[in-house]
């Protein structure tokens, strides 16, 4: 069925229709735009609860108790929710609401051109019909101005005192007016016909295929309108495995609740270590009485019956001070130490001072490499810049890194104290000291050790100076005992500076440190008149070089001032 055939008369209808059509697609993008901007309001709320509720301290800070870890778990979870609300609000925005805003403008183009084109054609049709009506008139008008003269030239002629003159005059009228009669019956029988073939064009072609474009046009609004009433709910759709992901994460965080991982977490958290209070001992203040005994009295001996107090069990103020389960706890300062913590509490803070100046440690290192890499590049390529500069830079990390090393070791120390252990570099260091490692075994000057006591302590031999400079024999001024004394300690000896190799040394003898060309040591004991100066590399290795085979840069004071050699 088509609007062409079947309602070829109801154009005015049509309009309406078609208006309303365009009215309903708007109504159903205005219902879409509140969809959309709920969505909006719903997402900014949840993100605001989310804020609300997060820790504003830092994760450190934060208890690690798995009901709080799985409760931010959930606080995350529900962010990610929130995200995918605002996903359905953009795309309703942009795929449903944007998408019948534009259809919408477009519709409206469409049915005001179709109609125009309707009201052009009516109007053509109006127009044939009054070339049609006015030529009928005017036909009819011309029949009756005919038949009147027909009567006169009738009644004149039958008149027999009428004249010949009169009776020519109203014959040649009579023959005007027929004729003009004639002339109007066709020009009103071409106006008919031309009518009647427009009118047949009019409603059986342009008509029809008018109505037929407004049909068109109405239906696919009607498609449209189908179209995103499932995008609409494809958004939807498209956002529900991970709003699935979402809950389920929630479900896994609340899965992940540890009564026994949480009650541990307490224990960790606040023992003190110390034991629990013994017994009190009975105190009797009735032993100095002088007591009169009868036959039913028992008398206890002087010596009997007195119990003294144990001196293990002796309560003191700073044991009670311990029983914090029955009074208050006592406020004591805080200590660089941490010894007025319980003794569980300062291992673990003393073990997190720890870590945290180890990883300070390691930036420094991380540092003074990059700045070394840099002098070199420097030293190689005048031309990018001058490695002298680099030098102050140099010198304070360094002595940063010993500080650093400092610290750890004084916290290291604490904290075997604390455990009840001496503190050993070997044991702890790994966690401290990033760039020297102590090999097992005895130790050598040179960082290495040997099986063999009998080439334990054998000097370096005489190293030939490249700039025919005498070079001392380190056998005259270091005796084997002196090397033993001088390596035995395991904590590595402070840095004085630094200095960079002239020459290649193989290093071959015990004692000796190997070193190339270019090579960048640090110094940790000058030279004392005997030509060797003691260094260490970057790896750890510590040894002898000739102190004619390096450039020096020894440290005189903590700001990192330099005196070169």
């Amino acid at each position: 069925m088509t609007w062409g055939t079947e309602l070829w008369d109801q154009f005015e209808n049509l309009d309406k229709h078609t208006q309303w059509g365009i009215d309903f697609l708007e109504r159903y993008a205005k219902f879409v735009k509140e969809r959309l901007e709920i969505e909006q309001t719903y997402a900014k709320q949840l993100r605001n609860l989310v804020k609300k509720y997060c820790p504003k301290r830092s994760k450190d800070d934060e208890p690690r108790f798995s009901s709080c870890m799985s409760f931010y778990s959930i606080l995350n979870e529900l962010n990610d929710y929130a995200g995918q609300r605002e996903v359905v609000a953009e795309e309703m925005g942009h795929n449903v609401y944007g998408e019948l805003m534009r259809y919408s403008q477009d519709l409206k183009s469409e049915r005001k051109h179709h109609l125009q084109e309707g009201r052009k054609a009516q109007q053509y049709l109006d127009q044939c019909w009054k070339h049609m009506d006015n030529s009928k008139k005017k036909f009819e008008r011309e029949c009756k101005e005919a038949e009147k003269s027909q009567i006169s030239y009738d009644r004149l002629d039958n008149d027999i005192n009428a004249t010949k003159s009169e009776v020519e005059k109203a014959k040649s009228q009579l023959y005007l007016r027929t004729h003009s009669a004639d002339e109007s019956k066709n020009e009103y029988a071409a106006q008919l016909q031309n009518f009647n073939g427009e009118q047949w064009k009019h409603f059986n072609v342009a008509i029809p295929q008018i109505f037929k474009n407004l049909q068109d046009m109405d239906e696919r609004r009607t498609v449209k309108l189908g179209e995103t009433y499932r995008n609409f709910a494809e958004v939807e759709r498209r956002v529900v495995p991970i709003i699935s992901k979402c809950l389920e994460g929630m479900v896994t965080a609340a899965k992940a609740v540890d009564q026994r991982k949480d009650s541990a977490i307490v224990v960790e958290s606040f023992k003190s270590g110390f034991e629990p209070p013994g017994d009190f001992p009975f105190e009797d203040y009735s032993q100095n009485l002088s007591r009169t005994g009868s036959d039913n009295t028992i008398s206890t001996p002087k010596n009997e019956g007195v119990v003294k107090p144990d001196p293990k069990h002796s309560i003191s103020k700073a044991a009670k001070n311990k029983l914090w389960l029955f009074g208050k706890k006592p406020k004591a300062p805080s200590l660089e130490d941490f010894s007025h913590l319980p003794p569980e509490q300062r291992r673990k803070r003393l073990q997190a001072r720890i870590d945290e100046l180890s990883k300070e440690l390691q930036k420094e290192v991380d540092q003074r490499d990059a700045l070394n890499k840099m002098k070199d590049v420097y030293e190689k390529n005048p031309q990018m810049g001058d490695p002298q500069s680099l030098q102050p830079k140099i010198s304070e990390t360094m002595c940063n890194m010993e500080k650093l090393r400092s610290e750890i070791h004084k916290n290291e120390s604490w904290l075997s104290e604390v455990e009840g252990k001496v503190s050993t570099r070997g044991d702890r260091r790994p966690s401290a000291d990033v760039n020297h490692h102590t090999p097992h075994g005895r130790e050598s000057p040179e960082g290495s050790y040997t099986d063999d006591p009998s080439q334990e302590h054998r000097s370096p031999p005489h190293q030939p100076d490249p700039r025919q400079a005498h070079q001392p024999d380190p056998r005259q001024a270091h005796q084997p005992d002196e090397f033993d004394d001088e390596f035995d300690n395991d904590d590595p000896l402070p840095v004085l500076g630094h200095c960079k190799a002239l020459y290649s040394f193989d290093g071959q003898n015990e004692g000796t440190l190997l070193m190339k060309e270019d090579d960048v040591l640090y110094i940790i004991e000058e030279d004392k008149g005997d030509g060797w100066t003691r260094a260490r590399k970057q790896s750890g290795e510590e040894g002898y070089v000739p102190t004619s085979y390096v450039e020096i840069a020894m440290e005189k004071n903590s700001k990192g001032a330099v005196t070169y050699i």
